[in-house]
């Protein structure tokens, strides 16, 4: 194990954390004995205090317990967008001792059957707006019960404006078979006492599928805790805090840095259901936000706002997050426009969320950072699966404490997933990587998205970097394309800013990347477009990009 990176710890920090043996769920509990007055989330004009959070969790796990049945480790289906009921969900699973089954709010009915199918899932808790795409679903698969949440009912109606989302200020549509949030929640009922541990299954996350079929992460509740509380002490998370939580709940990163991590801390939330950079910025400014996680594509469109410069920001202690490489033009944007380092990390649904952060006093841009606590990162050679050393590029595995216990019924997947190195397991990330001198990790690229173009290995990451440093692109995202000659070659699409659109041509900018790119590298087709297909989370989706 490297341990170069030890000399840009920071400096309050210990090198190693020593994990609770308490749930995620007793964390609310400690949160709301200490602060029961305190604003856990601020949701479109309303607030509710921890007391209410927690008071409102018992008041739906006793339904689902009393009601529908409940029993530990049920799995439970959990699909709505960022909303109190969402967190008031999540929490009440857990205080049964039941798995949250988190699914992306995007998913398609037949995307939902597979999840049903796969967990053998009976309950669902659903967002209104989204649940006609789950009701056929009781007809054909083990689904038998759907508790139908409104938004609306937990924002402040008088405040209501134009940035609020449709489904935020959507009224409660009539149910003829399914249960309303609001009749579930109107029972007094009371669960039993809680007994959980910290190796009960708390939450499997589906992967996305993107390289084949979704496969399901166990997580216990002492993996969550490794990050929630690893995440918490990294980016100084107290209770004074005040979180902006724009990544979307069912995503990892979202779930630990955004909500269970100001959770444990007892600091407030400033929920979000849909992204919109002018409300972001409004609520910046009213609720004196210090703490934002996102993806690079929100910074991206948050620092394209021309009405940016008309906010307050001066709250703003740390912004940062991880899911794709934010380019370094954009982090020194972000540092001249609001005076802070962007703070990225890596980590995957497999890790519940990071593996690596960079130190705060210490970033380095375009770079994943260095192991978390207690984290061994190694790269290893694709073929011989020996480890590599300074700068050389192989696939990045890793062993810790917040490294899932395995994909759901998948014993193949899990044998071919992990390798063992020194005595130690290890998970096979897929991610191409290297590492610098002073054990900081980089990206390279995804291992299936390589291209390789007459023989040579073209990382698109590596060539999107450069390509954001040109003053006219606002976003990149470059793929593999089919060539006679090369077998592939390297294909660009670009979002221009506003300033440039239809002042300047794509041969203009294949020409400026061919002095920028080694020769092989740059592309040879550029395509101009106005929005790229995304992820929820925000990744964009450049599979579909290569197959247009």
């Amino acid at each position: 194990m490297n341990t170069n990176h030890f000399e840009f710890w920071p400096s309050s920090l210990s090198k190693s954390l020593t994990v609770p043996q308490t749930t995620i769920y007793d964390n609310l509990v400690i949160s709301a004995k200490r602060y029961p007055d305190k604003t856990s989330i601020y949701y479109y004009g309303k607030s509710i205090t921890y007391k209410q959070l927690l008071e409102e969790v018992e008041i739906l796990a006793g339904y689902l317990e009393k009601s529908l049945g409940i029993e530990k480790q049920d799995r439970i289906l959990l699909l709505m967008q960022n909303s109190p009921q969402y967190l008031i969900s999540f929490f009440a699973i857990l205080r049964l001792r039941a798995i949250v089954i988190p699914i992306n709010p995007m998913s398609t009915t037949k995307d939902i059957a597979f999840y049903v199918n796969d967990c053998e899932i009976k309950h669902a808790l659903v967002g209104q707006e989204l649940y006609d795409k789950v009701k056929p679903l009781k007809k054909d698969t083990t689904l038998k019960n759907i508790i139908v949440a409104t938004y609306s009912e937990y924002i402040d109606k008088n405040k209501v404006t134009n940035n609020f989302p449709t489904e935020v200020i959507e009224k409660p549509q009539p149910l003829s078979e399914d249960i309303s949030w609001s009749n579930a929640l109107s029972e007094a009922y009371q669960a039993d006492y809680y007994n959980g541990l910290n190796d009960d299954i708390a939450v499997i996350p589906y992967t996305s599928g993107t390289t084949g079929i979704p496969k399901g992460c166990v997580h216990p509740n002492n993996t969550l805790q490794a990050n929630t509380v690893g995440g918490a002490l990294w980016l100084n998370v107290t209770a004074d805090t005040v979180t902006l939580l724009t990544l979307p709940l069912f995503h990892v990163t979202g779930l630990i840095h955004s909500a269970l991590a100001p959770i444990l801390s007892g600091s407030t939330i400033v929920m979000m259901t849909r992204w919109d950079r002018d409300y972001a910025a409004e609520m910046m400014e009213e609720y004196g936000c210090s703490h934002w996680i996102n993806i690079s594509t929100m910074l991206i469109d948050f620092l394209s706002n021309p009405k940016l410069d008309n906010y307050d920001l001066s709250s703003l202690r740390t912004i940062g997050g991880g899911g794709a490489p934010l380019p370094a033009a954009v982090g020194e944007q972000l540092y001249e426009r609001i005076g802070l380092r962007y703070i990225e990390g890596y980590g995957l649904s497999e890790t519940i969320s990071h593996t690596h952060f960079n130190p705060p006093n210490r970033p380095k841009l375009q770079c994943l950072g260095i192991p978390s606590f207690d984290v061994d990162a190694r790269i290893i050679d694709l073929v011989t699966g020996n480890e590599l050393g300074i700068n050389e590029e192989g696939e990045l595995i890793v062993n810790g404490p917040q490294v899932f216990s395995g994909y759901y019924n998948r014993d193949e997947e899990n044998k071919e997933s992990h390798v063992e190195l020194d005595g130690k397991l290890f998970f096979r990330t897929g991610d191409i990587a290297k590492m610098d001198e002073e054990g900081y990790f980089f990206l390279v690229d995804r291992l299936k998205r390589m291209i390789n173009a007459s023989g040579f290995k073209v990382w698109p990451t590596e060539i999107e970097s450069i390509l954001y440093k040109h003053p006219a692109v606002q976003q990149a995202c470059v793929v593999s394309a089919p060539d006679v000659k090369r077998g592939e070659t390297v294909k660009a699409f670009i979002i221009l800013k506003d300033d440039f659109i239809g002042k300047i041509t794509e041969n203009e900018i294949m020409e400026w990347s061919r002095n920028q790119i080694a020769a092989y590298k740059y592309p040879r087709i550029i395509e101009f477009t106005k929005t790229f297909p995304t992820t929820t989370s925000g990744k964009i989706l450049w599979r579909k990009l290569q197959n247009s």
